[in-house]
């Protein structure tokens, strides 16, 4: 279980921009162009999602004064 557990953390690690080298970067771009391309030629297609668009629509506020206990 530890074993699992500093395996899991070393992949962590490795996923953090700042401890990347430029040719893992590179391995990275790379490797997603392809998926991207692979995605393309089956028939895929990307959507431009505008800037200003939220996953999460705004919400009625809620009253919370006087809601903690004595």
């Amino acid at each position: 279980m530890k074993d699992d557990q500093s395996s899991a953390r070393a992949k962590d690690n490795e996923d953090f921009a700042e401890e990347r080298t430029l040719s893992s970067r590179q391995r990275a771009r790379s490797q997603l162009s392809a998926e991207v391309e692979a995605f393309l030629a089956r028939g895929g297609a990307i959507d431009e999602v505008a800037p200003d668009v939220t996953a999460d629509p705004p919400r009625k506020p809620q009253p919370k004064y006087g809601s903690r206990p004595i």
